[in-house]
């Protein structure tokens, strides 16, 4: 499931930390044990995106660069930020993150051809505070992501979306190494996490390139207003 709902609207990792915790598993650990996971499920979306036409490969690595050299600082971060200061800003900007799914991107210039993608200083910049994010936490970084590459680059979301997978696998072995080095990964978790997410993914690219994702939306939203509040309640 998450691994489906990560692919076709993000934010799904949220709900692998409520998971994860719920298994007594402290926020830090829960957000470095979803990393092995992450990387090779977007690696399957990437391979399928790539095959289907849809991938602006050297798009996805010009974002891709700022977004790694961002996460390790993030990563870093979340590896020893006390554990209650990082369930209360988990609380905080998942509901912020989740208005993101609704923000209309009709009206954007849409860039015709990959060649007309530049990456200004200031753009680089802006990717490389979405890689900051990312490292710091998985849950809404996708989001980002996609929300970048439309308002930033005039990426469509189709497009948008088939560079948050291949953003995700460059940057998610940064993060991923950081989380090993602090010991915040449980590893028998993470294999099973992975094998799952593989799946999800893999069908969640199937109908993402096919159809829309307004129920995965709704059910998404539903979910992080419920951790949210979870977490909330865990500070009292």
């Amino acid at each position: 499931m998450v691994g489906f709902v990560n692919t076709i609207a993000g934010l799904a990792s949220a709900i692998s930390y409520a998971l994860f915790m719920a298994m007594g598993m402290p926020v830090n650990v829960a957000n470095g044990t979803t990393r092995p996971g992450v990387l090779l499920q977007f690696l399957v979306n990437s391979i399928l995106y790539k095959r289907a036409g849809i991938l602006p490969v050297r798009t996805s690595i010009k974002v891709g660069i700022p977004i790694a050299l961002g996460s390790f600082v993030g990563a870093q971060l979340a590896a020893h930020i006390n554990l209650q200061v990082f369930e209360w800003i988990m609380a905080c900007t998942l509901p912020i993150m989740t208005l993101l799914l609704y923000v209309d991107t009709r009206a954007v210039k849409l860039a015709a051809h990959e060649e007309e993608v530049v990456i200004s200083p200031i753009k680089f910049f802006l990717f490389i505070l979405v890689g900051c994010y990312g490292g710091f936490t998985h849950a809404g970084v996708g989001l980002l992501i996609i929300f970048a590459s439309v308002f930033l680059l005039g990426m469509d979301l189709l497009r948008a979306n088939a560079i948050k997978q291949f953003a995700v696998v460059i940057y998610t072995p940064v993060a991923l190494t950081v989380f090993i080095l602090n010991d915040k990964i449980n590893w028998p978790i993470a294999l099973i996490y992975a094998i799952g997410n593989i799946g999800g993914g893999w069908l969640g690219s199937k109908i993402s390139i096919n159809k829309g994702a307004k129920f995965i939306r709704w059910s998404v939203t539903l979910c992080v207003v419920l951790i949210s509040l979870w977490l909330i309640y865990r500070q009292f």
